[in-house]
């Protein structure tokens, strides 16, 4: 996206920044553009220094001005408030998605917008109830103390979220943060600026106070996003993309040793045992690789299958991906979207001649569609299915993030717990067998921070959610969310 001078035509969308409880423009702004046919979204302000320096200080002045020291039951109020007005323009944020995305609407309503209230009602229920621990003591020369835990906010949190799922990330982020009673400087994606914006609208509407939310746009390394995470009043850094942006985050928040949360890229892994419910695990991976053209960070890129159902189930899943409809979100048939973008259409392509130069099967796909009107302009793939490969394989071990997955056969369990675990990343993992006791052994085994047996993205919000390796630094969801924005005081009192 290329930044020029600010102002919008004439019935053009300008999105401006939100900070202090006004929205602003910038001097320089970009172009959100269609995936799926390369027209004008909307144009997009591009934060500078300045501004993002101003949504700092308005945040830290509203923390001081008494958003820390709201009480758990009020700042519950205000998130189901929020969530309140999310389901109340439910279809501008599904619009909102479609555009940016190019996803189909189905999609776009059960996969991020309805998650996006979800997570606001979840953590406006589990802060009513963040009570710290409570310990007696007793010393040698017979004193008697209690020692108990206090909850206090972090302070001003940056939020960079990715686009894969735009609403469903931010507020993922923004929701525990201000439950603990924290402020937020939050950075979405270049690409997917437009449900950041309504949600900047609905909190405005539902009057929160000035500079608790803060909303800037702008890209990231040496702008917005470099300028966030260098902010010496920046208490925090929470982000979700990729691992090589987490690592050049890392060392913008060093120097001031600010806290982190990283949920970062994956490769991920789903194993099928020879005694799976054969159509079920079908279904499962289909899913799992092809979910919102394979941009979801918990999609299975790589597929292992025991031996004796390898071939079939090579050919089960082949029919199954060859039905999926790859289209605009206009068509109600369609089932699968565009990428993101043109530049990560190109990456996802060079993955595609790649996998051919390193001696893949191309089992399907590979290749872009052809409609013959103005969608050949968009971002679209085929879905892709490769087999043949060995594990060392660029295509295997690096994250492409799209529609593809490589199917390799395995003959053991110690075996392909191996093959797994072979990995720079640890995000996630599925499991598909009939044997449970083998599921629970191979989750145990599998270092990954989630696995799921006989399913795949089943979320219980209050669980821990992250990866270890290059995948990610710490745990989000439920109590640990809670963790991670809150600082912890031990008080001990002496009692006799």
């Amino acid at each position: 996206m290329i930044a020029e001078q600010a102002g919008a035509a004439h019935g053009e969308r300008l999105l401006r920044h939100y900070i202090g409880g006004e929205f602003v423009a910038s001097d320089i702004t970009f172009n959100d553009v269609s995936p799926v046919d390369g027209s004008l979204v909307a144009r997009v302000c591009e934060a500078d220094e300045a501004s993002v320096d101003r949504a700092v200080r308005a945040a830290r002045a509203a923390q001081r001005a008494g958003w820390a020291d709201s009480t758990p039951a009020q700042r519950a109020e205000w998130l189901h408030r929020i969530a309140d007005g999310i389901e109340a323009r439910f279809e501008d944020f599904v619009a909102a998605e479609v555009a940016d995305t190019g996803r189909p609407f189905t999609q776009a309503r059960t996969l991020d917008v309805a998650r996006g209230v979800t997570n606001f009602r979840t953590f406006a229920d589990l802060v009513r109830y963040a009570h710290g621990e409570y310990f007696e003591t007793q010393t040698a020369d017979g004193g008697s103390f209690i020692n108990y835990v206090t909850r206090k906010p972090l302070g001003v949190v940056g939020i960079i979220s990715p686009w894969n799922l735009p609403l469903l990330l931010l507020t993922w982020k923004v929701a525990p943060a201000l439950a603990m009673g924290n402020c937020v400087v939050a950075k979405p994606s270049e690409e997917t600026p437009g449900s950041a914006t309504l949600l900047a609208e609905v909190i405005h509407a539902a009057g929160l106070p000035p500079g608790v939310f803060n909303l800037i746009h702008g890209h990231g390394s040496n702008a917005a996003g470099e300028f966030l995470t260098r902010h010496p009043q920046i208490d925090a850094v929470t982000f979700t993309g990729e691992s090589r942006t987490g690592s050049a985050i890392m060392k913008n928040v060093a120097d001031g040793v600010k806290d982190i949360s990283f949920e970062l890229g994956g490769k991920n892994a789903a194993v099928v045992f020879a005694d799976a419910d054969f159509d079920a695990a079908v279904e499962g991976v289909l899913k799992s690789s092809f979910t919102n053209a394979g941009q979801v960070c918990m999609c299975s890129e790589r597929v292992y299958v025991e031996r004796p159902i390898f071939e079939r189930f090579v050919a089960a899943l082949k029919t199954k991906t060859e039905a999926l409809r790859v289209g605009s979100p206009e068509d109600p048939s369609a089932t699968m979207g565009p990428l993101i973008s043109h530049g990560h259409r190109d990456k996802v392509l060079s993955y595609f001649r790649l996998a051919v130069e390193e001696g893949a099967t191309v089992v399907t796909g590979g290749d872009v569609p052809r409609f013959d009107d103005a969608r050949d302009e968009g971002a679209f793939v085929l879905p892709t299915i490769w087999t043949g490969l060995p594990d060392t394989a660029r295509v295997v071990t690096e994250e492409v993030f799209g529609p593809v997955c490589h199917i390799a056969p395995f003959d053991s369990e110690d075996e392909v717990v191996a093959r797994v675990n072979d990995s720079a990343y640890g995000l996630a993992a599925s499991v598909w067998t009939t044997h449970l006791a083998r599921g629970h052994r191979v989750a145990r085994r599998i270092e990954t921070g989630i696995v799921w047996i006989n399913a795949w993205y089943v979320r219980d919000l209050r669980t821990p959610f992250g990866g270890s390796k290059l995948s990610g630094i710490g745990r989000e969801g439920g109590r640990h969310s809670l963790d991670f924005y809150s600082e912890l005081t031990n008080v001990c009192v002496r009692v006799a």
